[in-house]
């Protein structure tokens, strides 16, 4: 095997961090076969937020069965306290938000665009104290950043962590992904715009929006959370998205029916939330 295939693990420790997406899995899967498999250096780690899609449970589940790589299935502790983390698996792993509601309680605000401690506090810092308990002292973590997704590429603010993206280093793109899946026997079954974190503050207007009408039932976990940030709160409202609060995007849901979803320019299309 070439050095200079770019799947090749880099010395020393690694972690290859699995979002639950199609890039993540598809970078897990080609170090697996650039490095015959996963060796007892590197730790495959799945941080679970209690939010995302059943069917991205089923996924990284999936990936692991079907590849035959251990992956580790990390929270935030349910019992809290700077040092701690939970290992959890497909069976008992958080499905109701359970750490999501914690972290706002602790933090008495919601999360959004210019603070998101969410990141922080759900998915690296679980990983970084589970790996710490491993005894590692520094350690290259993987991420699944592609080509086409640039303006993601920084460094990491820990000293102890070297970020490596190996889709990055292969000029691998979305449309690179996606074909590879579609030759697969198994795929991610979440409908477009909802992987990962269901109601995410990053996602777009029309994204919400759809969660609002067509899984009401999810949505409402973003709303209470809303709800419960603001009892806590002493600056007033706390919403993830300074433009509306979910209760505000349900009311207009409602309000003006499918046309929205049906006009070109009713929505914001664009993650982020770029749209003024």
């Amino acid at each position: 095997m070439s050095k200079t295939n770019p799947y090749i693990l880099p010395s020393g420790n690694v972690q290859i961090s699995f979002s639950g997406g199609r890039s993540s899995a598809y970078m897990l899967h080609q170090i697996a076969e650039a490095n015959n498999g996963i060796p007892v250096r590197a730790q495959v780690v799945f941080g679970n937020t209690g939010r995302e899609m059943p069917e991205t449970l089923d996924f990284v589940q999936e990936c692991g069965a079907a590849w035959d790589i251990p992956i580790v299935w990390v929270e935030d502790a349910a019992r809290g306290g700077a040092s701690l983390f939970d290992i959890v698996s497909h069976n008992s792993a958080s499905r109701s938000g359970e750490p999501f509601t914690r972290l706002i309680q602790r933090k008495k605000a919601c999360p959004d665009q210019s603070k998101r401690f969410c990141t922080e506090h759900l998915k690296i810092l679980p990983a970084r104290r589970f790996l710490i308990s491993q005894g590692w002292k520094a350690w290259n973590n993987a991420v699944g950043i592609r080509f086409d997704e640039a303006h993601r590429i920084t460094l990491s603010p820990d000293k102890r962590v070297t970020r490596w993206s190996p889709l990055f280093a292969a000029k691998v793109t979305k449309r690179d992904v996606l074909a590879w899946w579609s030759g697969q026997p198994f795929d991610l079954r979440v409908p477009d715009g909802l992987g990962n974190c269901d109601g995410c503050f990053l996602k777009s207007e029309a994204v919400l929006s759809g969660l609002a009408r067509d899984r009401p039932d999810r949505h409402a976990w973003w709303e209470n959370a809303e709800r419960l940030a603001s009892s806590l709160s002493s600056k007033g409202v706390a919403r993830f998205r300074d433009s509306f609060t979910r209760k505000e995007l349900r009311q207009v849901v409602e309000r003006q029916g499918d046309w929205i979803f049906d006009t070109e320019g009713a929505l914001c299309q664009k993650d982020h939330g770029e749209c003024a």
